[in-house]
């Protein structure tokens, strides 16, 4: 199936009035209802992706301050440093 663009369907409905034929006009309306709800989405998921990024940079830089710190602990323990992981 081709992927078809919100204009296009907002189209054929002008097309309908154009016509008077309202056959398919109900078919049409649900179809942009439902791209409308897929464009919304995926604003959603953009927006929260942004949060979770910079969440993550966050607990990143948390991570690497602890692993300092404990590392020093192990030297003074006589037990190897740890790396840093990539998890």
């Amino acid at each position: 199936m081709p992927h078809r663009h919100l204009c296009t369907v907002l189209e054929e409905m002008r097309t309908c009035c154009k016509t008077m034929n309202f056959s398919y006009l109900l078919g049409l309306i649900e179809e942009a209802q439902v791209m409308g709800e897929r464009m919304e989405a995926g604003l959603g998921e953009k927006s929260d992706y942004k949060s979770w990024h910079e969440k993550s940079k966050k607990e990143e830089a948390e991570y690497r301050r602890l692993l300092v710190e404990t590392n020093k602990l192990r030297v003074k323990k006589g037990e190897p440093k740890k790396e840093v992981s990539r998890y």
